[in-house]
């Protein structure tokens, strides 16, 4: 009895850290899915009718502020919180049958965001939905891409969970303004002291910005092979969840 008790003991010890991920390839990992993130949402916006693929809830604004203004509406924009909720209960599903935990899951959402990335990039080029991106091949791709970052939001929720977001640079920004305003001030703090979350997001703001700096170019000189950019460090990023 004393024999098997420790083993087991040492069993679940080790499953218990297999199923967490360094922490510096974990900050790694979320700079780099920050950057994804920047990436996709900038590309859908210029080549796919002004469409965000990351932020889905601007397309909301966008809806209204067309239906109000008068204007041609892009179909896309309006299901593609439908398609963002059926992907977040798709990816729930798959989680839910891998029965898999932690760093474990998280490898398998990384390789289920490569592989809707691949599918966006080898759509785009065959069929060339910039060429109509107000068009049904348009928001198929759209869709395609819309998938891919819902992927990339589940992965945080569902296998890091205590990680700063990668893609609500909204939240990240007002975390990092309040935070700096309490640093700056004399007196008591109005939020809990977190020098190393308000790093990360400083850390993630600079990487979704990048992306998007780094797509604006890529669409002006790859065309559609710009999805291109994006599935490379969908890859990369597999390889830092292995680490």
């Amino acid at each position: 009895m004393s024999t098997i008790e420790p083993t087991a003991e040492h069993a679940r010890s080790g499953a218990s850290q297999s199923a967490v991920m360094p922490q510096r390839s974990s900050l790694w990992l979320r700079i780099l899915l920050s950057v994804i993130a920047g990436m996709v949402d900038l590309t859908g916006f210029l080549s796919l009718g002004g469409l965000f693929t990351a932020h889905v809830t601007g397309n909301l604004v966008v809806v209204a502020a067309l239906a109000v203004r008068g204007g041609a509406v892009n179909q896309a924009q309006v299901i593609a919180i439908p398609v963002f909720i059926l992907a977040l209960a798709a990816v729930w599903f798959v989680a839910r049958a891998s029965g898999r935990r932690g760093c474990s899951l998280a490898q398998l959402l990384l390789v289920i965001q490569f592989l809707l990335l691949a599918t966006a990039l080898v759509f785009s080029v065959i069929s060339k939905p910039s060429a109509s991106p107000h068009g049904l091949i348009a928001g198929i791709a759209a869709m395609i891409a819309v998938s891919a970052m819902a992927c990339q939001y589940a992965l945080f929720r569902l296998a890091m969970p205590r990680a700063v977001s990668t893609a609500v640079m909204t939240g990240n920004l007002t975390n990092t303004i309040l935070a700096l305003m309490d640093a700056s001030s004399p007196g008591n703090e109005l939020m809990p002291v977190d020098a190393g979350r308000l790093k990360r997001s400083v850390y993630l703001l600079v990487g979704f910005l990048v992306g998007c700096v780094v797509a604006a170019a890529a669409i002006s000189v790859l065309g559609d092979w710009a999805w291109s950019l994006p599935l490379a460090l969908a890859a990369l990023a597999i390889g830092f969840a292995t680490l």
